[in-house]
């Protein structure tokens, strides 16, 4: 790996981590999937997920180790490889918009799955009903935020590759 791949990832990886810190405050609302989305589609596959890898990494010096990093240890590199799928399929905002909005409805029934290893399917199931309001809005601000951000960030990243 070259020096110059080195830098991106830790720029693109502390990008995820501020842009998630910013939007704490407004709970299941993150920019976490659109970026995760918008650097695949633009740096690649690996390059994502050596990102995505530090971001979870740092997630786990930050707030602790829990069986939901697992989980995250999953489910973000999860989301590169449903991106680099469908990026041969579409390049429309739209398709990632909407893979985005189902990724942010499903979170919480993949999190009561994954929990149910753990804890059985019996804490599981109230698990995921007691977070689908959140889920909700995860999917709704997820198709939102990739509509708003996905073709100016796009753009940015093509005007910096030519500089």
């Amino acid at each position: 790996m070259k020096a110059s791949d080195i830098t991106l990832i830790a720029i693109l990886s502390a990008s995820l981590t501020a842009g998630k810190l910013v939007l704490s405050v407004v709970p299941n609302v993150e920019v976490v999937t659109s970026l995760l989305i918008v650097y695949t589609v633009m740096f690649g596959i690996k390059r994502a997920m050596f990102a995505t890898i530090v971001f979870v990494t740092t997630e786990v010096l930050m707030y602790g180790f829990g069986t939901w990093i697992m989980g995250y240890y999953v489910i973000w590199p999860m989301l590169i490889l449903l991106t680099h799928f469908i990026s041969k399929h579409t390049k429309s905002e739209y398709g990632f918009a909407i893979l985005a909005s189902i990724y942010g409805f499903s979170f919480g029934l993949f999190f009561a799955l994954f929990e149910s290893i753990f804890y059985g399917i019996s804490y599981a199931i109230p698990y995921w009903i007691s977070g689908l309001p959140f889920d909700i809005v995860h999917g709704v601000s997820n198709f939102i935020i990739v509509l708003v951000l996905f073709n100016p960030i796009t753009k940015t990243i093509e005007h910096l590759k030519k500089e």
